[in-house]
Order: C-alpha cells, then structure tokens, then sequence
C-alpha cells in the first residue's frame, strides 16, 4: 500500500510538472525557451515550434491525470514508460544541436529518467484480486487467482 501511495504521488508530481510546463510554454513561449536548452532561437518567428511543444506537453500531462484519476494503474504505468521518450528525444535534440549539456542531462534526461523509474514502480504494484464468495464452485474461485 506504501508503494501505491509513493507512486500516486510521484505520478501527480509528473503531472503538475508537465502541465505548468507545456502551459508555460503556450502562454509565454519565449520566456521558456531558454530553459529548453537549445543554443540560440529560432530564426523568423520560432514561437509557434515552442507552442507546440507546449501543446504536446500539455496533452502528455491529461492522458497521464485521466489514468491516474481512474485508476488504470497498469496503463498509467506504461504511458510513464512511454512518455518519458518525449522527454529523452528533447535531450537528444538539445545535444544534437550542440545546446546546454547541464540542461540536456540535467533537466531532460533526469525527468525521463525518474518517468521510468515511477512507470516500473507503478507495475511492480501488487493488483487487487477480488475475493471468489465462499460457496462459488472451486473452478470459479481457481479462475479468479493471478499468478
């Protein structure tokens, strides 16, 4: 019960984190982007790449609240897994481009990171089996028993 209650409260972490950073990056997107990484910016008007990155996180922040608030324990645990590519293809872009290393490892690496530690944890949590009523036939109380 400990580990779920960790989880939760390392997944809702994740969550406020991705979506005060996606929003900050909708509303005030060259303010953010130093803190992305990237050595310079964008030539013409680069606010618009920024807002999308903003949109992305924003939307990677819902899916993850939704399988939290739900309860898709399982799901949330392999949408952290899988998320926290978004968050190590931003580190791969920022050493790509020769931008902040501190950052690239620092920030993007480490989030992505701890994303996967949190989404194995989740799926090492012991599932909740409901118990067969004691008068069901043996073979209906055997179905029921996970391995």
């Amino acid at each position: 019960m400990l580990l779920k209650k960790i989880n939760t409260v390392l997944a809702a972490a994740f969550i406020l984190f991705i979506l005060w950073f996606g929003t900050e990056y909708i509303l005030s997107p060259e303010t953010m982007a130093p803190g992305y990484g990237l050595p310079s910016w964008p030539s013409g008007d680069g606010d618009g790449f920024l807002i999308i990155k903003g949109i992305r996180d924003v939307v990677l922040a819902l899916v993850l609240g939704i399988l939290l608030v739900t309860g898709h324990r399982r799901a949330l645990g392999w949408v952290l897994l899988i998320e926290a590519l978004a968050a190590y293809g931003d580190m791969t872009n920022v050493l790509a481009h020769h931008g902040s290393v501190a950052i690239a490892l620092g920030v993007h690496c480490l989030t992505a990171t701890l994303m996967v530690v949190n989404g194995l944890l989740v799926m090492r949590e012991p599932r909740d089996v409901a118990a067969a009523p004691p008068n069901a036939h043996p073979a209906a109380r055997l179905a029921r028993i996970e391995p």
